[in-house]
């Protein structure tokens, strides 16, 4: 008896694209990861405000910020999946102690500061639902420390990539605000620029929120620890474009929900929170409600990714044992550094009446410091051919690479000057 024909065995290119998928669903996480933690409570505040403050005519500038985020990140996890190691190790084996101890000292005092920042909106969050921060802070800081501590790392990448998509709420608020979806188009791909020193000041912290230095330490750490190598880089790097797509579609549907609500009525916020207790009564409950959800799950999670992209990079970058999947015994440098991190952010603000504001005073001035370096070391080293062989950039990808650097460079430069002599600059009208 002829057997049917449904029984019939898959064809070579069926059998090939379904391997693909199947290897590329392993490969799936650090670069997803990394690209939607950056839509942490800082960005999320950004990202509000330039929705609320300006509307759409901002909505155009992701485009072009985003391609920069996919080659900065596409370099990263190419630097992890052919040489096998850490960017901090990089670093230090092929420019010195001296400038990796400057760098990780840079990079640990900015990494505290965005840690007390998440947790300052993860109590923000929390008290819009009624939860003291006395109450929420203590049990978000033992959530994340026993998450990783305890956890393995294939238990700790489901979590995160979970949380990931938590951010979908943004897309939910911003349908609730019922927008006018010819207008959002319309600036979108029609560029506007203005003269303001707000506007000009509101794009450069949209280019800071969107590439910060943790994120190219810990994804190139992700990438060693998950043993992803030459072979399955292809598969990585469309991680990584993915990642960086799904980050600036929620940093598009926050600005359009606060940009069709808060934006008409002329309110003026200064955080995410106060933008998710205005959008309740402009966009209904459930708007509000889903968008201070969603920012809580940002903090929290971005609360486990910082500490443990420091831990990452310092104790790479010193010749320490590191890793998720590592015991006390094993790692205990990298335990201890990921533990006080997440202790100092969190003990921070239970400090009755303590001043935020200089702690993220001084985390904006060096991150706006710190990143032009680590991008400027993340292209010297990506054009070594004694460490990447065939896998050097390109000479088109290189002009990508020094042209987002050159940008980059003068767009933090910009940004510090302004943060810390706010009278250079006359005031928007």
């Amino acid at each position: 008896m002829i057997a049917p024909a449904a029984a019939a065995a898959p064809r070579p290119d069926v059998r090939n694209w379904r391997r693909r998928l199947t290897i590329f669903f392993g490969i799936l996480g650090p670069g997803i990861i990394t690209a939607n933690v950056d839509n942490d409570a800082g960005g999320i505040a950004t990202y509000s405000i330039a929705g609320a403050h300006f509307g759409y005519s901002l909505l155009w500038t992701l485009i072009p910020i985003t391609a920069a985020l996919i080659v900065v990140q596409e370099m990263s996890a190419r630097l992890g999946a052919i040489t096998g190691k850490g960017l901090g190790e990089l670093i230090r084996e092929n420019y010195g102690l001296r400038t990796t101890f400057y760098l990780m000292v840079a990079l640990l005092v900015t990494d505290i500061g965005n840690t007390v920042a998440e947790f300052a909106g993860w109590a923000a969050s929390m008290e819009i639902f009624g939860v003291p921060r006395w109450v929420s802070v203590p049990i978000g800081a033992f959530f994340v420390w026993w998450l990783v501590v305890k956890g393995n790392y294939k238990t700790v990448e489901k979590i995160f990539l979970v949380a990931c998509t938590v951010y979908l709420t943004y897309v939910a608020s911003a349908l609730f605000a019922k927008p006018v979806w010819t207008d959002v188009l319309k600036q979108t791909f029609e560029p506007r620029i203005e003269s303001s020193a707000a506007w000009i000041l509101m794009i450069i912290a949209i280019v800071g929120t969107t590439i910060a230095p943790w994120m190219q330490f810990y994804l190139q750490s992700s990438i060693v620890e998950k043993r992803i190598g030459p072979e399955e880089y292809r598969y990585s790097r469309w991680d990584v474009i993915v990642g960086c797509i799904l980050a600036a579609v929620v940093a598009f549907f926050i600005v359009v929900a606060c940009g069709a609500t808060l934006y008409p009525k002329g309110i003026r916020i200064e955080g995410a929170e106060q933008a998710a207790i205005a959008l309740r009564p402009l966009a209904g409950k459930w708007a509000g409600t889903l968008f201070a959800f969603g920012l809580a799950n940002a903090s929290l999670f971005a609360a486990s990714i910082l500490p443990l992209a420091t831990a990452y990079s310092i104790c790479e970058a010193l010749g320490f044992e590191a890793g998720v999947d590592k015991t006390w015994a094993e790692a205990p440098q990298f335990n201890v550094l990921y533990t006080s991190m997440i202790v100092i952010g969190a003990g921070i603000i239970l400090i009755p009446g303590v001043p935020l504001f200089p702690v993220l005073f001084l985390s904006q001035v060096l991150n706006g410091l710190l990143l032009p370096f680590v991008l400027f070391f993340v292209v010297l080293l990506i054009n070594r051919t004694d460490l990447m062989g065939t896998y050097v950039n390109g000479r088109v990808w290189n002009w990508i690479a020094w042209g987002t650097v050159a940008v980059m460079v003068a767009l933090m430069f910009v940004l510090v000057v302004t943060t810390i002599w706010p009278g250079l600059f006359p005031a928007a009208r």
